[in-house]
């Protein structure tokens, strides 16, 4: 094992292909995966661990392009330890591992609403990181605290005031891995919330392409809020909207396509490279930006290392 590498309880692999752990199954390899045993084993890693060498927290890569040159440094990955969920009157503390659809239905179950996190593609550390949200309900507006570990290995609780709150952003330190968060909601009947979460699974699956390859929505709304799902919902600043008056719904390149069904979803139709997706979506950014001088933001994030091609 490389000398500048400390030992762990946990699973450490060099040169680990990461295609297969994210939603779109593209990019390379991580220079060292890092899946801690337990908080300890986190901790004492990251203090042990260089200040030079990168780290990257990694989410189940549902929001993911990792580049095909692959992710240098130590890509850490939460596993099974961290997905534990409680509840204790009207708060639900969970780990950040646990997907949010999990912690959704452990919520309802014990008469919590927290309906909103049901769709979400991903973790509970990864919604938190982008303040994920749909219905207009936010984890900033459920948010009690969280448990991270900093860069330098320091155990920190965070608060709201510590994290900046904003439309699809936090501004957590780089480098700092969430291992649980605590958010609240209101006290509901645990058959109303599950009637309403299949309600909105349905509506998702009727208006997005989930038996596809994505990543979620591409960009984030110019509007700068996401679909409340009301019928007064305005849509001329969506994403899909100012995408499909540029002319790309449908556009393709290489194996990506940008989904004929919601036009804010990049597709891997089979073979797409990172290159043919990240690609695929500058160039919608560009067109949108031509055509209606609108800058779109990436909601996916990019990561890691292009291939000298690309």
């Amino acid at each position: 094992m490389s000398h500048d590498i400390p030992d762990v309880r946990g699973r450490l692999t060099p040169n680990r292909d990461l295609s297969g752990l994210t939603w779109l199954r593209v990019g390379g390899p991580a220079e060292w995966l890092f899946q801690p045993a337990d908080v300890e084993d986190l901790a004492d890693f990251l203090a042990a661990l260089p200040p030079e060498m990168p780290v990257f927290p990694m989410g189940v890569g549902s929001n993911l392009i990792v580049r095909d040159g692959g992710l240098p440094g130590v890509t850490i990955k939460l596993g099974r330890p961290f997905m534990d969920v409680a509840v204790d009157g009207n708060k639900v503390t969970s780990g950040a591992a646990a997907l949010d659809a999990r912690v959704a239905k452990a919520a309802a179950d014990a008469g919590v609403d927290l309906t909103f996190l049901r769709t979400i593609p991903g973790s509970l550390g990864g919604a938190l990181k982008m303040n994920a949200g749909c219905y207009g309900s936010y984890v900033a507006d459920h948010f009690v605290s969280a448990e991270a570990v900093l860069r330098d290995g320091s155990r920190v609780t965070l608060k709201s005031s510590d994290i900046a709150f904003d439309y699809r952003q936090t501004d957590i330190p780089d480098g700092a891995v969430v291992t649980s968060v605590t958010l609240e909601g209101p006290m509901a009947e645990p058959e109303a919330l599950h009637a309403r979460m299949d309600e909105q699974l349905a509506k998702r699956d009727a208006t997005q392409p989930t038996k596809e390859l994505t990543a979620g929505s591409t960009f984030r709304n110019p509007a700068g809020f996401s679909s409340t799902g009301k019928a007064d919902d305005t849509h001329e600043l969506k994403a899909w909207k100012v995408i499909d008056n540029a002319g790309m719904r449908g556009a393709t390149r290489g194996g990506a396509e940008m989904s004929e069904m919601h036009s804010n979803f990049l597709i891997n139709k089979g073979g797409a490279t990172a290159a043919d997706l990240e690609g695929l979506g500058e160039e919608v950014r560009k067109r949108v930006s031509e055509t209606q001088g609108i800058d779109l933001q990436w909601e996916i994030m990019r990561v890691g290392v292009p291939t000298g091609n690309s």
